[in-house]
């Protein structure tokens, strides 16, 4: 079994920063993972993800709509994911849930993640 545990949500204005953390424990840390979001009203939705290529590689990969301002990152000795958040705007607002899975596949599908934490409030004003 897998836990997640994600921190780092909070309130922020239009165009602050806030850095998103995801705790992995359980079983072995080498698992894609993904970090998704859903706004008030509307389906969860990909943001972001990191493909375990093998050894040390991971690939990352985002929504058109986070990047070139989200970056996400793993610490391997704190079994810890990150998504950095720069340039935040309103419609970021949404919880934040980060989400492991063992096998390959459409990394952007919430049905191919077989973990996923308790999500994390982000709130960005106007």
């Amino acid at each position: 079994q897998v836990q997640l545990v994600e921190s780092g949500g909070g309130l922020v204005q239009a165009g602050g920063s806030l850095r998103l953390s995801c705790v992995v424990s359980g079983r072995t840390f080498r698992y894609h993972m993904g970090w998704f979001r859903r706004a008030p009203g509307k389906e969860r939705e990909f943001v972001a993800a990191l493909r375990w290529a093998g050894g040390s590689t991971y690939y990352d990969d985002y929504a058109d709509s986070v990047k070139g301002r989200f970056t996400a990152s793993r610490d391997n000795a704190k079994t810890t994911v990150y998504l950095q958040m720069n340039s935040l705007k309103p419609e970021d607002t949404a919880v934040y849930y980060c989400a492991a899975r063992s096998a390959l596949g459409d990394y952007t599908a919430e049905s191919t993640y077989d973990y996923w934490g308790q999500g994390t409030q982000v709130t960005v004003s106007s």
